[in-house]
């Protein structure tokens, strides 16, 4: 950052990074170790080529060491996220406070910026309390849920995807499902019928429907799509995904001879979660008493399709409280992915969720707001 810029960040509410002190479930997830740029921006439904460029530019290795220079080491999960190694999002606040206040940043709290002005000189920003004038402006407000607020955005002349819930989690009306609340399967296959959208991936149970990260990939990819049915749409779930229905059948014809004497409710030959076999069981009419070698062939081919092919009926969304992600924001054809700067008006740049970017759960947003608003920091800084 260059020392002589005066920077002033306006911050809407009276609270500063809220996002970031609740992502991760309080631990911040920052990024995802993923070094391949061609990797990386497949884990976006939108902004994909648009990143592939910015990457370039600011990938996940640059925001491993600008942590690492700051004094923050960073760790990797199994599943590729990562997090600061106190396992704290306050580390990564404080981070970037003490980097603010080196640079002498000026934070005005409770500063909602109603419009945005461009002079033949200057920008004016106006909020409730003061006009300020600025040579640069970068706007870096997050996502909004609803498109009115765009509208001092869209004064300016710029165009924006109307926004939509991007990671959300499936509201389903099922009495015996929902009792399994709390109930989590570490690889099931979670599909929406009559699209090609599928995701495999760790599924969980809640009182109100199902969760886990293959759920909130599949809400991002299907963001769109499912917006316009009004969340109201048919699942397909395989619980046991190294199975279709052909191949279990006749794994369960060798499995019931091998193991013919066992109890059904006994002996689970896919792993999972006891009450969950229970389930299954109950739904597809087999009393857990029964042994292998005396299950009707009525009854197995039921077990088969609650396991491989279960349908369940989805009827509306929950929000992931998470990391609530918008689809939608700034049409990226009106911003230089190189700077970060409109391309309808020098000196304006945009940063993070409020462009029409977003990425599945597992560290990518932070990833996206990272790199964009290191770029436009850059080129204000080379302008100034």
């Amino acid at each position: 950052m260059d020392p002589s810029l005066k920077v002033i960040l306006l911050e809407k509410t009276g609270k500063l990074l809220s996002k970031v002190r609740i992502s991760g479930g309080g631990r911040c997830n920052v990024t995802h170790a993923c070094f391949s740029i061609t990797d990386m921006v497949k884990r976006y439904p939108r902004g994909s080529q648009f990143l592939k460029k910015a990457f370039h530019q600011f990938f996940t290795t640059d925001t491993i060491e600008w942590f690492r220079q700051r004094g923050v080491e960073l760790k990797t999960e199994a599943d590729g996220r990562m997090f600061p190694v106190t396992d704290s999002s306050e580390t990564i606040i404080q981070c970037l406070l003490r980097e603010a206040n080196k640079f002498g940043v000026d934070i005005r709290m409770n500063r909602d910026v109603k419009v945005l002005k461009k002079t033949q000189e200057h920008w004016l920003v106006q909020t409730e309390k003061e006009t300020i004038q600025a040579d640069h402006v970068c706007v870096a407000v997050g996502g909004y849920p609803k498109s009115s607020m765009f509208q001092w955005l869209s004064d300016l002349g710029h165009r924006f995807a109307e926004p939509v819930p991007s990671l959300f989690t499936f509201n389903i009306p099922n009495k015996a499902l929902n009792e399994l609340m709390g109930v989590s399967v570490t690889e099931a296959m979670v599909k929406i019928m009559g699209t090609k959208l599928q995701e495999k991936g760790p599924v969980l149970v809640t009182h109100w429907g199902l969760s886990g990260p293959a759920v909130l990939r599949l809400s991002a990819w299907g963001a769109r799509e499912l917006a316009g049915r009004d969340w109201q749409y048919r699942i397909q779930l395989n619980w046991a995904p190294a199975y279709n229905e052909n191949s279990l059948r006749e794994f369960i014809q060798v499995y019931r001879f091998d193991k013919a004497s066992q109890k059904i409710g006994n002996r689970n030959p896919f792993g999972l979660p006891q009450r969950l076999w229970d389930y299954l069981l109950k739904e597809s009419g087999i009393d857990p008493e029964t042994r292998w070698s005396d299950l009707p062939a009525r009854e197995q081919n039921k077990l088969v399709k609650h396991v491989c092919s279960q349908e369940l009926e989805v009827k509306g969304k929950t929000t992931y409280k998470e990391e609530f992600v918008t689809a939608g924001g700034i049409d990226l054809s009106e911003v230089d992915p190189q700077t970060m700067m409109s391309r309808l008006h020098p000196q304006l740049f945009f940063a993070g969720e409020i462009l029409d970017i977003d990425g599945i759960t597992g560290g990518f947003n932070f990833q996206n707001a990272w790199t964009t608003g290191f770029i436009a920091a850059q080129c204000i800084a080379s302008r100034s």
